[in-house]
């Protein structure tokens, strides 16, 4: 019996062309592409959500993202930190697909956090404060291992292969995300 791959989404909370989010998420991508099959869900097409929109005009762009983040068993969010928490780009996703109420794509599906950044604490306030937000939208968020990346050059060579010295941790994490969402399976 042949056991599907899960269907894996990675929302990068980045909109920035050289973003070193989207960069990790291609290396974290690249060291367990064999086990999960990825998709890049892609926010750059989402306006601003509206809720004056919810009645007659929610926007096609969100009933299509929508059906992709419900066609997915897990959601892995890579995301920088704004001003100590969750970009605006990736805030305005997560609330466009929450609604209109009571037709939320996220229920259910398990989540993994990380993030990188240049300074020390990398992204830990932002990944709190999506940790907070994932709670209300009802995805059990993956606690162990954190993932607050240091980006250093060569951590992500521009094929997408991960350090040596990083390999063994971001692989693990990797793999445990998996095991995290075989063992939630979405509702």
């Amino acid at each position: 019996m042949t056991v599907a791959k899960p269907q894996i989404g990675v929302i990068v909370g980045s909109n920035s062309k050289t973003s070193i989010n989207k960069q990790l998420a291609h290396g974290l991508v690249n060291l367990v592409q064999n086990q999960a099959d990825f998709e890049f869900l892609d926010l750059s097409a989402l306006p601003f959500y509206n809720r004056d929109d919810d009645a007659d005009a929610y926007p096609a762009a969100f009933t299509a993202f929508k059906d992709k983040v419900r066609s997915k068993n897990g959601i892995l969010f890579v995301t920088p930190e704004h001003n100590r928490s969750v970009p605006a780009y990736l805030k305005n996703a997560l609330d466009g697909a929450s609604r209109p109420y009571g037709s939320g794509a996220w229920n259910g599906i398990p989540a993994g956090i990380i993030g990188t950044s240049t300074g020390g604490p990398a992204t830990s306030m932002a990944q709190q404060h999506l940790r907070n937000i994932l709670v209300f939208l009802d995805m059990p968020a993956m606690a162990q291992p954190e993932g607050f990346i240091r980006w250093t050059d060569g951590l992500i060579s521009a094929d997408g292969k991960v350090a040596e010295a990083s390999e063994k941790f971001l692989r693990s994490y990797m793999e445990r995300f998996l095991a995290w969402v075989a063992l939630h399976p979405k509702k």
